[in-house]
């Protein structure tokens, strides 16, 4: 079975999610009850959900929104990735009640976009190393002209768990692959980062991809990162701008049709399970 590391759930009744509005592709609803049905026929066991940079002012209730839809019988929900803002004074008290509520698995704040140096700031790193200790995750959302300064970011905080998302977010529509591959090399050298498996589809030609566009990019991540070090993610909804979860889905077994059935199995749930200690 697989788990998914990435689901977004889109409930503007809600929540408010202002980015939206610059995307019409996706400036709808996508249920959780939505999304299981597919995930289920897909051999989709677990899913982790992934904060939808919503309103500042949702962040909390975003993840007791979704808390209550992991308490509902059957539900996939295992856990969330909330949002944060590291940037901000108050941020070490919402770690801690975050670390109360169990449901937190670990936290994301998108940083391309927002200026680049936001990360160097010394409040912004020093609240990034209170998560040392705590078994909870940092996901860095970056594009690759920017994957040096998430190498910055790790190599000051050696005991945080970093996860890369979406291969790096690379340019597969244009087939740019300088300097992300060289970067992708140099950032899978800190141990303390894992790679996701995510995204690719959305950043593809939406009409023209095959498996065989996506294979450099997906391969050569996992080749640095090495399979004890991936994880795999829907990135449900925006993965429909690439043809959808099923087909997501099977894109990936032919991506890793030629892999052992124990690296499969490392990538589809057995270091996701590890990490977040599902």
């Amino acid at each position: 079975m697989i788990i998914d590391t990435h689901l977004h759930i889109v409930d503007r009744g809600a929540l408010s999610y202002p980015w939206l509005k610059s995307t019409p592709a996706l400036d709808r609803d996508f249920s959780y009850e939505d999304y299981a049905r597919e995930a289920r026929r897909g051999g989709i066991s677990d899913t982790l959900h992934m904060e939808v940079d919503v309103d500042p002012a949702d962040i909390e209730a975003e993840t007791a929104y979704v808390a209550r839809k992991a308490r509902k019988p059957g539900s996939l929900l295992r856990g969330a990735i909330a949002a944060c803002r590291p940037e901000d004074p108050g941020f070490a008290e919402y770690l801690e009640r975050a670390r109360e509520t169990l449901f937190v698995k670990g936290f994301r704040r998108v940083l391309h976009v927002v200026p680049d140096d936001l990360s160097e700031g010394a409040l912004f790193r020093e609240n990034i190393g209170r998560l040392k200790g705590t078994g909870l995750t940092f996901d860095l959302c970056v594009l690759p002209h920017q994957i040096p300064k998430a190498i910055a970011l790790i190599d000051l905080a050696p005991d945080v768990q970093f996860v890369l998302d979406h291969c790096g977010v690379p340019d597969i529509k244009d087939g740019a692959e300088h300097p992300w591959r060289e970067h992708m090399t140099e950032i899978a050298r800190r141990p303390n980062v894992v790679g996701k498996i995510s995204g690719v589809v959305a950043y593809a030609d939406a009409e023209s991809w095959t498996v065989e566009t996506l294979r450099p990019y997906v391969e050569h991540t996992i080749g640095v990162f090495g399979w004890d070090r991936v994880v795999w993610g829907s990135d449900w909804p925006v993965c429909t701008l690439g043809g959808g979860l099923s087909t997501w889905l099977a894109a990936t077994h032919a991506l890793v049709a030629g892999a052992s059935v124990e690296e499969k199995a490392k990538l589809l749930s057995g270091n996701a399970r590890r990490i977040w200690r599902l």
